[in-house]
């Protein structure tokens, strides 16, 4: 059961934003002999951003670091607004804002660790991933049940999707009527 104060949260999003490592990936990190980064992400969470992408609502990504792999990924799903090497995370977020002509309400932000901190303590709906320091989930409307790079994003886009009452119609191209 979903708390009333959460849903009416959720209404307003228009913008989801993601970290990186350990929300679109488990949080390692593999380094390969010509210093790139390898990164695995989740299927079911490339879905989910393309469902919510389909049912109005942007994807971004702040990250602190910097990887070719998420540039790939985010080009892959379509996602144009992509920040790395962004050590104070909030002057990114505010840039976004700014450029997306939202406030704080219409956007989600889905962290992990410290950095995420200022973000999650300013949006409309702050998450944390089940495997975030407890600094992080003792600050957020909204804990996943799956860990970061297990679906967490999906997890989360789906609440979202349908308390908005999108979900439906999103997934009946799946289904043969």
């Amino acid at each position: 059961m979903i708390k009333l104060n959460l849903t009416a949260k959720i209404k307003k999003i228009k913008l989801i934003l993601l970290d990186v490592d350990g929300v679109l990936t488990n949080g390692s990190v593999i380094l390969g002999d010509s210093n790139q980064d390898i990164k695995i992400f989740n299927i079911h969470d490339g879905l989910g951003i393309k469902l919510a992408q389909a049912g109005g609502i942007e994807m971004g990504i702040i990250s602190g670091r910097t990887s070719e792999a998420v540039t790939k990924r985010a080009d892959e799903l379509n996602i144009k607004i992509l920040y790395q090497d962004q050590h104070n995370k909030l002057e990114a977020f505010e840039q976004i804002k700014s450029k997306q002509q939202l406030n704080d309400e219409q956007i989600a932000y889905i962290g992990d660790d410290l950095l995420d901190l200022k973000i999650l303590q300013k949006v409309g709906l702050s998450i944390a991933v089940n495997n975030a320091c407890n600094e992080v989930k003792n600050e957020v409307d909204y804990i996943t049940i799956s860990a970061g790079g297990k679906g967490a994003v999906r997890e989360v886009i789906e609440l979202i999707l349908k308390e908005q009452g999108k979900w439906q119609d999103l997934i009946r191209s799946f289904y043969d009527f």
